[in-house]
């Protein structure tokens, strides 16, 4: 059995071609705009927030045992800080119009809290570059960011419950 486009005219079996095409442009076009679309009901929003918690968990068990890492663990601490940093980006992309407008202050707070918590890199910087031990000034940066961030991931929790995320 011949498939039926050999059986059609020339005409024809240029009109199907043309007609999947299109079809499939449509397709990719959509599929194009899907990851702009915000992904705000409560299933992925408690999923965000719940990788949210688990990133500033990992973070801190990182401040932690840093210490032990071969060469400081600078970078880890760094590469972790940037992994919540990324992640509390991806959560405020699931809220939300109404949960942004009602949440402005909580949000800009918590945008500031990390900007905050990622100066004590640059004063750990400052510390060595002063004198003072890099053993002494890790140890401080390593106690700031733990504090910082578990104070971070408390407000993180309550403006999620006053938004009712995930609900």
């Amino acid at each position: 059995m011949k498939p039926n486009l050999t059986k059609l005219g020339q005409p024809c079996r240029r009109f199907v071609v043309a007609a999947l095409v299109v079809s499939l442009a449509g397709l990719a076009a959509l599929q194009a705009q899907s990851p702009y679309v915000r992904a705000n009901y409560p299933m992925a929003q408690r999923n965000q927030m719940n990788l949210v918690l688990n990133q500033v968990r990992w973070f801190q068990s990182t401040t932690r045992t840093a210490g032990s890492y071969v060469g400081g663990g600078y970078g880890n601490l760094w590469q972790q800080f940037q992994a919540v940093a990324a992640q509390w980006g991806r959560f405020k992309a699931t809220l939300t119009p109404e949960q942004l407008d009602a949440g402005a202050n909580e949000v800009a707070d918590l945008d500031a809290g990390l900007e905050i918590i990622g100066e004590a890199f640059a004063d750990y910087q400052t510390a060595v570059a002063n004198g003072q031990s890099e053993v002494t000034a890790f140890n401080n940066l390593r106690q700031v960011l733990n504090r910082g961030m578990a104070a971070w991931g408390q407000h993180f929790n309550l403006t999620c419950r006053r938004l009712r995320v995930g609900w």
